[in-house]
Parts: structure tokens; C-alpha cells; sequence
């Protein structure tokens, strides 16, 4: 039977424990952001794709914030109590200690039997929607930043330089482009003198609008022999589109993260373990069978040897 004290103890836990636990749990969050921070940064990543790494992340942070929490909460609710002389009036009426702490021992073994079903189920589903996006951010490419007066390779067989860029972010001038597109160096050049550029409408092409520049092309056969012949053609206006799906993230099956530890659950560690158990035996069969007609002969030298120098001893 629940008694007020027992309600008066669990009400006076429930509260330092959730503050607590969600102050460790920031806390752990904010040491995984700044171990990967170098790797995430610069990567264009939208609002929505932050929150979705935070919330797998946060989800595989709740084992280890979880005792932290419960510590934590202990000590203040019981140091609370002693210093407002709560446990001096329990004492005199009393109650002795372990009754005292029942309410509160109950009511943790019901929160690990809930983090044990949490860890069991939830927990392998966090951890491969928060690794494979994270596998897949580390490996995108970082966000396309032209700057004035640098040459740019971020876009694949192009090398961009752009002399000047207004603070609008569009307008730029002295433009060289080099296209290695053929695979024979530098044989098309693009040399502008003011241009605008801009995203198409569906972000996927990255359009420059040259004005009066010139462009020049080095003749190459098919076969790769080089042949002496240049093209220059001047233009007035000419939209160079850049493709940039190189840039966009592409995610990972997670079908191919499913066979680490951590993705799996009680059931799938013991099926694995039977899994391994069964193939280390049999290789281990495979192995014993191959080899032994190769050891067999080493085997029986070795101990013809040694019979012959037991025979040798005892005649000496």
C-alpha cells in the first residue's frame, strides 16, 4: 500500500531527476557535436538535418545519461530532505532507513526495467539512423564557396578563378574557367570579363552568365594524338551551367550498417553468436581437412627423426 511519505519521496525525486537527466544528456550531446564539429562544418546542412542527426544522436546518448541522472537526483533529494530536517522527523517517528528508501529503490527498478526495454528495441534503430547519416555527412562535399581572387577545383574537372565578387554575392568580373572535362589538360579556356552567377530554380545547376569574353579550344582527334589546330570565338553573352549533384547528399543504404554490434538486439547478438560460432567450426573443419595431407608427411618425418636418434643414443 502506498503511503504519503512514499508519494512524498518519489514527488521530491521525480523532479531533480528529470532536470538532471536532461542537462547530462545536453551535455553528451554537445561533446559529440564538438568531436565531428570540423567534419560538419561548411557542409551547407539545413535546419532540418541538424535536428534529425540531434534527435538520433540524443536518443543514443539516453544509456549513458540515464545513471547520471538517477545519481545525481539521489543525492539532491536526499540532501534536500536532511537539510529542511525531513529525515530528523522520520527518524524520531520511527521509520527506519531502508523503509525510507523503499519508495525510492521501487521506483528505480521500474525505470530500468524501462531503459532495458528502451535500450533493447529503440536503441539499435538510434544508432543506425544516427551512423549512417553521420557516415553520410562526413563524406559529402562541402558546400560550393567561390571566392575572389582563388582558383576553385570543388566542382569535378573544372578549376573556376573569379577576380572580383561584389557584396551581393552575383556579380563577378575577370572570370577564368578551365574545362578538363576532355581529359586532355587544359585544352578549353573561358576568359570573361564580367558575368553574374546564380542557381537554377531546382538548386540543382549552378548557371554563370558571361558577358563579353572570349573562349578558346585546342583541337584533340579521338584517338588522343594531339592536333595542332585552336578554336577562339568571342561571345557578348554565353550561360555556362555547372552540375552540381556532386554536392547534393546522397544517402547510404543502411542495409549495409545493419551488420554491426551495435545495430542489433538481444535476439540478433544471440543469432549472430550461433551464426559465428557455427562458421568457426566449420572452418576450422575445412582447415584440419585441407592441411592435413601436407601435414601428415611433416609429421611422420619428424618422428622418424626422433626414433632414429633414440636408436643412436642407446647403440652409442
Amino acid at each position: 500500500m502506498i503511503k504519503k511519505l512514499d508519494i512524498l519521496i518519489i514527488r521530491s525525486f521525480i523532479g531533480p531527476f528529470v532536470v538532471t537527466f536532461f542537462v547530462a544528456l545536453f551535455v553528451l550531446v554537445m561533446q559529440f557535436f564538438w568531436l565531428y564539429m570540423d567534419e560538419l562544418i561548411g557542409k551547407g546542412l539545413g535546419i532540418w538535418m541538424i535536428l534529425q542527426l540531434l534527435f538520433y544522436m540524443s536518443a543514443t546518448m539516453v544509456p549513458l545519461a540515464l545513471p547520471l541522472g538517477i545519481l545525481l537526483a539521489s543525492i539532491m533529494t536526499f540532501g534536500n530532505m536532511g537539510e529542511n530536517m525531513e529525515l530528523v522527523a522520520i527518524k524520531a517517528a520511527g521509520i527506519s532507513l531502508l523503509r525510507f528508501m523503499r519508495p525510492l529503490v521501487l521506483f528505480i527498478i521500474g525505470i530500468g526495467g524501462v531503459a532495458f526495454l528502451f535500450n533493447n528495441n529503440l536503441i539499435p534503430v538510434a544508432n543506425l539512423k544516427a551512423l549512417s547519416l553521420l557516415y553520410d555527412l562526413r563524406n559529402s562535399k562541402p558546400s560550393l564557396n567561390i571566392r575572389a581572387g582563388q582558383f576553385n577545383r570543388d566542382i569535378e574537372n573544372y578549376a573556376i578563378r573569379v577576380g572580383e565578387k561584389d557584396a551581393d554575392g552575383k556579380t563577378i568580373r575577370n572570370i577564368l574557367i578551365y574545362d578538363h572535362t576532355s581529359g586532355y589538360g587544359n585544352d578549353k579556356v573561358v576568359l570573361a570579363s564580367e558575368g553574374v552567377m546564380f542557381p537554377a530554380a531546382d538548386k540543382k545547376f549552378l548557371i554563370f552568365r558571361l558577358m563579353n569574353g572570349w573562349r578558346y579550344e585546342e583541337g584533340n582527334t579521338r584517338n588522343g594524338t594531339y592536333k595542332a589546330t585552336q578554336t577562339r570565338m568571342h561571345f557578348k553573352k554565353w550561360d555556362k551551367v555547372f552540375d552540381l549533384s556532386s554536392f547534393k547528399l546522397n544517402r547510404t543504404n543502411e542495409d549495409l550498417f545493419k551488420g554491426a554490434y551495435q545495430m542489433m538486439n538481444i535476439r540478433q547478438l544471440n543469432q549472430a553468436i550461433d551464426s559465428n560460432g557455427r562458421s568457426q567450426k566449420k572452418l576450422a573443419v575445412n582447415a584440419a581437412t585441407y592441411l592435413s595431407p601436407y601435414l601428415t608427411p611433416a609429421l611422420e618425418s619428424k618422428e622418424a627423426i626422433t626414433l632414429n636418434k633414440r636408436i643412436d643414443t642407446l647403440t652409442t
